[in-house]
């Protein structure tokens, strides 16, 4: 895979400029690392919306039982599943931020995907509406190496 989604402007822009994150997959299992993302991103600040099927709060937050009900605006969609759902997530995704209407100049919309999870066509689609994409990174791994404040 080519770093054509992992541009450094990209992922600082990301990680210091937005304010809620959806992560799809994440439930109440400290073992997963969706949790550990989802709890580092949360102490630095972050809000975080869990998104899985069963709706259920993790690290204080409500749950979502999907992307489409979601209630609250988010800047980023943090794809925590295996890259074979990544094409369907991508889609919801794209609909979801379609739902917010017109983008100002200064706001964050991206798909973010975890190491190992890859899909390029899926990444594609992200990036042709017009979403920010970082994919096979790990934002713990990239806040520490960009050095940002905790």
């Amino acid at each position: 895979m080519s770093d054509r989604y992992a541009d450094e402007a990209v992922i600082r822009r990301i990680l210091t400029g937005s304010k809620t994150w959806a992560f799809v997959g994440l439930r109440d299992n400290p073992g997963r690392t969706a949790y550990d993302m989802a709890q580092l991103l949360q102490s630095r600040g972050k809000t975080i919306v869990p998104v899985h099927p069963d709706a259920a709060t993790v690290l204080g937050e409500p749950g979502a039982a999907s992307l489409a009900a979601v209630a609250t605006p988010v800047n980023v969609v943090a794809v925590y599943r295996n890259a074979a759902h990544a094409g369907r997530i991508t889609d919801e995704a794209i609909e979801l931020f379609r739902t917010y209407g017109p983008r100002a100049d200064d706001e964050i919309r991206a798909v973010w995907y975890p190491l190992d999870v890859v899909d390029e066509d899926a990444a594609r689609r992200a990036a042709e509406a017009g979403l920010d994409v970082v994919m096979d990174r790990c934002p713990a791994i990239e806040w520490a190496r960009l050095r940002l404040p905790r």
